[in-house]
């Protein structure tokens, strides 16, 4: 174990913790080869296989579960470490600015409340809004970080990944498309509840049917997830949305998913800085704190 990499370790546990590789390298930001080079380099500096395969899903082998335990040890002691050297820092009190796109207000407050509970000295500041608006004041340094599904592709950015972000079909419980596969065609004279333009989740299911080669039919255009949610349980109309922010009807059967053929989409959630602004060291607590933690408040997305 002397000479593995924190790279390659993470790699294993990524692969471990999704089940495949495709999932780890979405996890990591990294490309699926890359994920399988690292555990590959691994097992051959170890001379054991770490990996078992268990129908068309990855599970640990004994020599696995060894690796991942130190794994977890390593990354306990980084933390602790990290700890330390943002005391260090002069962490006992600051300020920074967080934006987030409406979507993700069903994760980020937990996210952020746990970190004020680690950084009781630290005020954080958080504005919410549609994408362009979080990005335009990302661009005018009106706010320190956004969370967004989609960066920017028209400034300089780093953005660090914080974990999957599915975005579904939601339909009411009685829907007579329920409980079968279906393509996007069988929508094409379906009614849509959307949200307004500039909304990255609307960007989002204009291009999932553009693709399909379908034009949705519009309804109305909302401009809340909440209201959307309340007027398909009421049965009028259908609506794309992030599961993230549906979760809890679904649990509670208020809602339902259809199955439709190339659903889920599935994105990324980033924390997002600009590339110029010089952070502050309260700023980049919260950057490693959601990019390293932000995964473990995302809510649980169950099936309908």
């Amino acid at each position: 174990m002397r000479n593995a990499t924190l790279k390659q370790l993470r790699a294993l546990a990524a692969v471990v913790d999704t089940g495949t590789v495709t999932g780890a390298a979405r996890k990591l930001n990294v490309t699926p080869p890359a994920v399988t080079m690292q555990v590959q380099l691994l097992e051959e500096h170890l001379g054991l296989p770490l990996l078992d395969r268990a129908g068309d899903r990855f599970q640990p082998s004994a020599a696995g579960r060894e690796v991942l335990a130190a794994v977890s040890r390593v990354e306990a002691a980084i933390a602790d470490c990290a700890a330390a050297l943002d005391a260090m820092k002069g962490l006992k009190s600051g300020r920074v600015a967080v934006g987030l796109v409406s979507t993700a207000k069903y994760f980020v407050p937990s996210a952020l409340g746990a970190f004020a509970r680690l950084h009781p000295g630290i005020d954080v500041v958080l504005s919410v809004g549609n994408r362009e608006e979080i990005i335009a004041a990302l661009r005018g340094d009106a706010i320190d970080l956004a969370i967004t599904g989609r960066p920017p592709v028209d400034m300089e950015v780093d953005k660090y990944p914080i974990g999957e972000h599915p975005h579904v079909i939601i339909a009411p419980t009685d829907h007579p498309l329920l409980g079968r596969r279906i393509a996007p065609a069988a929508l094409a004279s379906a009614s849509f509840l959307v949200r307004e333009p500039g909304s990255g989740t609307r960007g989002l299911m204009e291009r999932f049917f553009q693709d399909a080669g379908i034009e949705p039919r519009i309804a109305m255009e909302i401009g809340s997830n909440e209201t959307i949610k309340q007027a398909v349980m009421a049965g009028l109309g259908l609506a794309f949305l992030s599961a993230h922010t549906i979760a809890a009807e679904i649990a509670d059967h208020r809602l339902a998913t259809l199955d439709v053929e190339g659903l889920p989409v599935v994105r990324q959630w980033f924390v997002v800085k600009r590339t110029a602004k010089r952070q502050t060291p309260p700023a980049a607590a919260l950057t490693e704190f959601l990019s390293r933690r932000g995964a473990e408040f995302l809510p649980e997305i169950r099936p309908a």
